[in-house]
């Protein structure tokens, strides 16, 4: 399966203008491909377009332009992509009660020994044992999240694609699960053993967003016309980092930006009579992430 490129991620303006239907697409996709293993345990199995969105909605969030910083989101998920003649899969372990992440997490500790796809059964059963990431595995404890690497021989392959009975199990002494595997998700998951993958999204397809206006920048703060203003006077202010929030800015980015607003603001004012000035606070890495801009809006009123 192919891996990822720089090309093959969507600037946000851009990405603004698909997200919606590519959304749906991906959640979709994802559907067939989330394996519920018991009580506690969800195996999502990843391909190309799996790990786009997760890069996609990553930059979304915290607001990332450069290249240079998208090209370290593609190789830090990049791994996650299967290579022909194998299986990926994210491994979630749900504990709701928060008081009981702690010690239901250390009962399982050795569950990476424990996760298998199982192809048939009885004296024809043979299972395949997951491959954990040994980055995140500590002796004595074990995160929520895994990443998972299931190696198929073409035997293996042939099996997985005719035998009648496919599984995912967990056969660990604290945790016994397994699930079948649904027709849909066999051939969703063939076409990862192949070497394929649907194409989700096609950024050649995708219109350039309709340009901003820079207005001023400092070392660590612009000001630009928005591409779809709000009025026909309207300026946004936004630190050139867009994962900063405005409840742990430094002061002295918080002085450029503030500068930036009162020269603007100045200006507006001028132009339109009055001006409003709006932002809002949020906490870094929440839904809405970057949410430090200020707007700065004419208001002949």
């Amino acid at each position: 399966m192919r891996g990822l490129a720089l090309g093959d991620i969507l600037e946000l303006d851009r990405y603004e203008l698909v997200r919606g239907d590519y959304r749906a697409r991906v959640l979709e996709h994802k559907l067939v491909r989330r394996v519920a293993v018991g009580e506690k345990a969800t195996m999502l199995f990843e391909d190309r377009e799996t790990v786009r969105y997760q890069i996609q909605e990553m930059a979304r969030v915290e607001r990332i332009r450069e290249p240079d910083k998208i090209q370290r989101e593609i190789d830090a998920y990049g791994d996650l992509i299967p290579r022909p003649g194998e299986l990926s899969a994210t491994l979630f372990i749900e504990i709701s009660e928060l008081t009981q992440v702690k010690p239901e997490l250390d009962r399982l500790v050795g569950i990476d020994e424990c996760v298998f796809i199982v192809i048939g059964e009885e004296d024809r059963e043979e299972r395949i044992r997951g491959h954990f990431d040994e980055r995140q595995l500590e002796e004595d404890r074990i995160s929520a999240v895994h990443y998972v690497r299931f190696p198929l021989s073409p035997g293996q392959q042939e099996r997985f694609a005719s035998d009648p009975l496919l599984r995912v199990r967990i056969e660990h002494a604290n945790y016994r699960a397994q699930t079948e595997l649904s027709p849909a998700t066999r051939k969703s998951l063939m076409r990862d053993l192949s070497g394929e993958t649907p194409v989700l999204l096609d950024p050649e397809a995708v219109p350039t967003a309709p340009g901003r206006e820079i207005l001023a920048e400092t070392a660590r703060a612009r000001a630009y016309r928005p591409a779809r203003p709000m009025a026909v006077e309207h300026v946004v202010i936004e630190p050139l980092d867009g994962a900063v929030s405005l409840l742990t800015a430094d002061p002295e980015l918080l002085a450029e930006l503030l500068g930036l607003v009162q020269r603007f603001a100045r200006e507006v004012t001028a132009r339109a009579g009055s001006c409003r000035v709006a932002t809002h606070a949020t906490r870094e890495g929440g839904e809405e992430a970057g949410g430090m801009r200020w707007h700065l809006v004419g208001d002949p009123g």
